[in-house]
């Protein structure tokens, strides 16, 4: 894994390139490297964490055999001894350096060119590719996105940059720091800005599974897919598998186990996250029967009641029989992460779990240089409940009259939000602990704004959203999740799922890990994200992702046949930390300052008013939580920017002294 960056414009500075670079140390600690052509006005600047090939035949920047191309690469392509033997029996790489997947991705493009050796190639990365007989620029990224990739041109006359992390385009001279509003509320709805954007105007994220070419002294760049997620998984389910149950299990774990095999390839220690659940114990149980010694596996547990998986992770391990090592961390070492979060996520992120994310990558790059996650589970098996929540309301109100709809939503709001709240705890108290109606007034008034939705996609929009209503953001439409086009003729909850795979996974969960854990210099890697399990996966027909009721029916099935149910079935828990009690307790000094009405007016992002009545109402006991953590994240971050640039930052800092 590795930091990348580069330059497009007249007379390049290598200074500026290595400053460049120097911001992302932290994702390649073990080696560095610039390369210029200032003739043709570019400059490629790498870090390097050495996972295969260790030797110096592995730097980068890097030329191909040919010296037709140069590329600064990051990731991992786990196929790549495939690809070479396939190049060698065409004649090809007789003149191998070393053994690097770099240097066998460069001979590809040498050989077949770079889309056909992208299609051939299964792995997770982002780089930049400089064609010097073409004088053109390509940028691509991997087909689900778990490489960050940033680029933009933020002037007709100035520089076209890119790099791994938006810390290395601002140490560009000019770099233009001017928060995109449009983004800003679609942060503050989705916890993440979603690509194409980025928190910066004129800053964008390349799209998964996409190439960017542009050639020197072309205004404006072009784009063209080279894999499609949303037509893997219109095909699939127009395709669907024709296997008994029995058969389809074999089929499932035969790809998993290819899948993790190779994605157990590396000149360095390596080991995984394990949860306990269904995800992370599937991938430790199949890399476990795959390796000859225990594997090393991390859980990161937490002594409050409803967030602690640790006991789980501590069963699964013990009877898989892996190295296992835990950590319980304590309230004021997880709130010691939280000053680290804008300099960890360079934008605004939201997603609370970033924390113990970041918690367990500490702890695992102790001991490995590699970590397997369970991540895309979910997405791909259909683990969310929302998925049949939100398809059985659809199916409820979609016949109803939108005058109706209209009529009954204004009547669930008139009712304040406390007051249902109200009624819910008292009737709760009737009633058995399974059917309590807790945070009843969000649920209602959630509801009633989602009773108006005009279609599924709206309505799944709606579920999806923290703050339902983000016209509060001062100077920007409250815009939806982009769309995401090609998914005609899929059933409403396999529907939901693509949207996921193709939107959620990439801008908030790969997200998180990937800058979770590179900031401790930890590579991690995504078996189920393989292409083989996604394509299996999509040709799964639905009884056999969610039956009865149960979400990701084959996946326990295939898991079942390493670990007994009994220590696997429960219910749902998430990673995450409870932020709500946090920010009534330890942390409440530190949002009160961020959230002082006279500096939110001053900075004139938000209507101080609308945030103000939903801290209020938390300290009063309503959960506002997650709202609270968007605009909360973001405040934070435009503190750390303000410091950054010099500028007086304001006197607030977290105080912990309370946490114990």
């Amino acid at each position: 894994m590795c930091g990348i960056a580069g330059v497009l414009e007249r007379n390049p500075d290598v200074e500026t390139v290595r400053r460049m670079i120097g911001a992302l140390a932290h994702r390649g600690p073990d080696d560095e490297g610039v390369w210029v052509d200032a003739d043709a006005g570019i400059a490629f600047g790498h870090r390097r964490l050495s996972i295969v090939d260790l030797s110096p035949a592995g730097h980068q920047p890097m030329l191909s055999p040919t010296g037709r191309y140069v590329i600064t690469f990051n990731g991992e392509i786990y196929n790549h001894a495939e690809l070479r033997r396939e190049l060698e029996a065409q004649g090809h790489g007789a003149e191998w350096r070393g053994h690097s997947d770099t240097e066998t991705l460069l001979a590809g493009f040498d050989a077949w060119g770079i889309a056909a050796t992208l299609k051939r190639a299964t792995g997770m990365f982002a780089f930049g590719l400089w064609d010097r007989r073409e004088r053109m620029l390509t940028l691509a990224r991997d087909r689900l996105g778990e490489k960050p990739l940033y680029f933009g041109r933020q002037r007709d006359d100035g520089p076209f940059l890119f790099a791994s992390e938006l810390k290395a385009l601002q140490q560009h001279p000019r770099f233009e720091p001017e928060v995109d509003r449009e983004a800003l509320s679609l942060f503050i709805r989705y916890l993440a800005v979603p690509a194409p954007r980025s928190i910066y105007r004129g800053i964008s994220k390349r799209l998964p599974g996409t190439m960017l070419t542009l050639r020197s002294g072309s205004p404006e760049p072009t784009v063209e897919p080279y894999w499609s997620g949303a037509e893997v998984a219109r095909s699939g389910a127009a395709n669907p598998i024709s296997l008994s149950l029995t058969d389809a299990e074999d089929e499932l774990e035969r790809i998993l186990e290819r899948a993790v095999g190779r994605q157990m390839m590396a000149d360095v220690p390596l080991g995984a996250f394990l949860s306990g659940g269904i995800d992370s114990s599937t991938v430790v149980a199949v890399m476990q029967k795959l390796s000859a010694r225990p594997v090393k596996t991390f859980t990161i547990g937490f002594h409050e009641e409803g967030y602690n998986e640790a006991e789980h992770a501590k069963a699964v391990a013990r009877h898989l029989g892996t190295d296992h090592t835990e950590l319980y961390v304590t309230p004021k070492q997880a709130m010691d992460v939280i000053p680290q979060l804008p300099a960890m996520y360079d934008e605004p992120f939201a997603d609370s779990s970033q924390i113990p994310t970041h918690l367990i990558s500490a702890l695992a790059r102790q001991h490995v240089t590699v970590a397997l996650s369970g991540d895309g589970g979910d997405e791909l098996f259909g683990g969310y409940d929302r998925y049949l929540v939100t398809a059985g309301m659809w199916d409820r109100i979609a016949g109803v009259p939108m005058p109706l709809r209209a009529a009954a939503a204004k009547v669930a709001t008139r009712v304040p939000r406390y007051a249902w709240t109200a009624f819910g705890n008292a009737a709760g108290r009737l009633l058995p602990p399974e059917l309590r109606l807790n945070r009843l007034g969000d649920k209602v008034h959630k509801g009633a704004t989602m009773l108006c939705s005009r279609s599924l996609d709206e309505l799944y929009d709606g579920m999806l959203s923290l703050w339902q209503d983000a016209s509060f953001v001062i100077g920007a439409p409250s815009g939806a999740m982009p769309t995401i086009s090609g998914l005609n003729g899929i059933g409403p909850v396999e529907r939901m799922m693509a949207q996921d795979m193709l939107g959620y996974l990439p801008n908030d969960i790969l997200a998180k890990v990937d800058r979770a854990a590179m900031a401790v210099s930890l590579e991690t890697r995504v078996p189920l994200l393989d292409p083989e399990v996604v394509e299996f996966a999509w040709r799964l027909p639905l009884d056999m992702k969610i039956r009865s009721g149960q979400t990701k029916w084959l996946l326990r099935q295939v898991l079942y046949r390493h670990v007994p149910a009994k220590l696997i079935e429960r219910p749902k828990m998430g990673f995450g930390v409870p932020i709500d009690s946090w920010l009534r307790g330890p942390l409440r000094d530190w949002a009160e300052a961020l959230l002082d009405p006279q500096r939110l007016r001053s900075e004139g992002y938000f209507d101080p008013k609308v945030i103000r009545e939903a801290w209020e109402g938390h300290l009063k006991g309503q959960n506002n939580q997650h709202k609270l953590w968007t605009v909360l994240m973001f405040e934070s971050w435009l503190q750390a920017q303000s410091a950054t640039a010099g500028e007086q930052a304001p006197a607030d800092r977290l105080s912990l002294a309370a946490a114990s």
